[in-house]
């Protein structure tokens, strides 16, 4: 027999007086995993919560996180800046310091100038500046030398006057001295000394210190010019 459509309305009718009819229709029509949806649509909002809560938590914790590495950075500026300023002093430091030598070792030389010297020349004298000027004065006025070029040898470390050792004739040792010789040492002891032989009598090029760079060693060799190395004299090869 057909079901109707009267059929359909007495079977809401019933259901609707018939709680338990609904329920056990429902198991009958109705898959169990339909009927479990609504409780696994639940369980997922749940976890949604869940999942939510725990982004919102690590968010927070990125958020601090890039806070922090902003500070360490702020901080690592700060001590770059204080690495390149202290950097700066200990250059400063160093150059003080090997000025500060150069100019004891300069002192030696002038106070010791036998010690240093002697291996050069016999009856070693180093001119005080006063004796010094005095001689660079009489050549300016008899035309040996320029202003200029009597102030360039009056800038030399040390001015030896002596006699030379195998033909006792006066001689003039033009010194440079630094406590650690480079190529500009060379060259000033060079030009002093051709400067200060204009005067008639011979000046030998020297320079001294506690080391020297390979160049400058080079160059001496080269230009001619006496080292006094750590005591230890070079002389040149055309010496």
């Amino acid at each position: 027999m057909a079901f109707t459509v009267e059929d359909f309305r007495d079977l809401v009718q019933i259901l609707d007086q018939k709680p338990e009819w609904l329920e056990e229709l429902r198991r009958l029509v109705l898959t169990r995993e339909v009927l479990e949806l609504p409780q696994v649509v639940r369980e997922l909002a749940g976890d949604l919560r869940t999942l939510t809560q725990r982004v919102e938590e690590i968010a927070g914790d990125l958020r601090t996180l890039t806070e922090r590495v902003d500070q360490l950075t702020k901080r690592m500026e700060e001590v770059v800046v204080a690495l390149t300023a202290l950097t700066g002093d200990m250059r400063k430091l160093q150059v003080d310091v090997g000025g500060l030598k150069g100019m004891m070792l300069e002192m030696r030389y002038r106070e010791r100038a036998p010690t240093y010297l002697g291996r050069i020349v016999r009856r070693c004298h180093a001119l005080t500046d006063e004796e010094l000027e005095t001689l660079l004065t009489a050549a300016v006025e008899q035309g040996k030398l320029t202003e200029e070029e009597a102030d360039r040898v009056m800038l030399a470390d040390v001015v030896v006057r002596g006699r030379g050792r195998q033909t006792q004739e006066p001689i003039y040792l033009v010194v440079e001295v630094s406590y650690g010789v480079g190529d500009g040492d060379v060259l000033r002891a060079v030009d002093r000394a051709g400067l200060l032989s204009r005067l008639g009598t011979p000046a030998l090029p020297v320079v001294g210190g506690q080391g020297v760079i390979p160049t400058a060693a080079a160059l001496a060799q080269a230009q001619g010019v006496w080292q006094i190395i750590d005591g230890h004299v070079v002389a040149p090869d055309a010496a």
